[in-house]
């Protein structure tokens, strides 16, 4: 495969995956304001989503005072953030429009579709009342993409980079959520004062875990194990361990008989998720050990466009 088809495969399947994921922390964020405790602001309500985001400083250059208007309008259409949902979903389908032929005529429609869907919420004042159908349009239609592509696709190294691209993507979110929400919740326990087991639900929610934690703990939610279960589960779809599970298999198979430093990083990394204890993780502290989890998977990223994609990135 031509290094440039692949690359715009992979792209537009992080694109996707990346307007999902700041539709679920918008969705959270929207849902914790609605039961807001006494002493909070809306500042730091709306904080935690630009932290995940990683962009706080570009934001309050051009917004000022953190404010749930301006946080919904930077994180959902602002058309000069490159990780707003409007430009991660413009991104992606400029990327499939590129390489339409490389993937199945389903795919293709699919995401054309959701393009020209998203039109009906231009000029939409989405902090009035319609955030929570916003984003539940946007996950609805990552899902059905990754349902179609699953479903129509064959499997070849195409299908392989638009996965790759996916997983990558999902196992940065997930590391900077479980990150910045754990560490907010978690001196609430630390104080000695009640845990708000609605937060923990909601932190769950966003990664569509809550009933997996049910069926497994079947207990009330403790914050080790909300950790346990977005780091260490290979049974649960979005924890870094599964993600990680994929990883390995697809750059084996792109990789082929040829060993190469990407191979080395994802199976450094699978080996210390597969193999990893919580205890040992929280002795070295949780934070650090997130930190440098993001730093390995985003340098694992740059290995993965230099060994077989464009050196541009995208």
């Amino acid at each position: 495969m031509l290094s440039r088809t692949a690359d715009h495969l992979y792209w537009m399947a992080r694109y996707i995956e990346r307007a999902e994921n700041v539709a679920r922390v918008l969705d959270v964020a929207y849902n914790m304001s609605l039961v807001q405790a006494p002493g909070q602001t809306e500042a730091s309500l709306w904080e935690p989503a630009l932290s995940i985001a990683g962009n706080e400083e570009v934001y309050r250059e051009k917004y000022g005072e953190t404010s749930a208007t301006g946080v919904i309008k930077y994180l959902t259409m602002d058309e000069d953030n490159p990780s707003s949902i409007y430009s991660a979903l413009q991104s992606a389908r400029e990327n499939a429009r590129a390489v339409r032929v490389a993937m199945s005529s389903e795919t293709w429609e699919n995401i054309n579709a959701l393009w020209l869907e998203f039109a009906q919420f231009f000029g939409v004042d989405l902090s009035v009342g319609r955030l929570r159908e916003f984003c539940d349009w946007v996950k609805s239609r990552s899902h059905l993409f990754r349902g179609v592509s699953f479903g129509t696709m064959l499997r070849d190294d195409a299908f392989r980079f638009i996965r790759l691209g996916t997983f990558i993507e999902r196992a940065d979110n997930t590391a900077r959520l479980l990150d910045v929400k754990y560490h907010l919740l978690i001196p609430k326990v630390e104080t000695g004062e009640a845990l708000d087991y609605y937060e923990w639900g909601a932190v769950l929610r966003s990664v569509s875990s809550f009933e997996a934690y049910q069926k497994i703990y079947r207990d009330s939610i403790v914050p080790s194990r909300v950790a346990e279960l977005l780091i260490l589960r290979d049974d649960m779809p979005r924890s870094l361990h599964a993600c990680f599970d994929e990883i390995t298999v697809i750059l084996d198979h792109l990789s082929g008989r040829h060993d190469n430093e990407c191979r080395r990083l994802a199976g450094e990394l699978h080996a210390r998720l597969h193999y990893g204890k919580m205890s040992d993780i929280f002795a070295q502290s949780l934070h650090e050990f997130l930190e440098e989890f993001i730093e390995r998977n985003n340098f694992l990223g740059v290995e993965i466009q230099r060994t077989f994609l464009n050196a541009h990135g995208a």
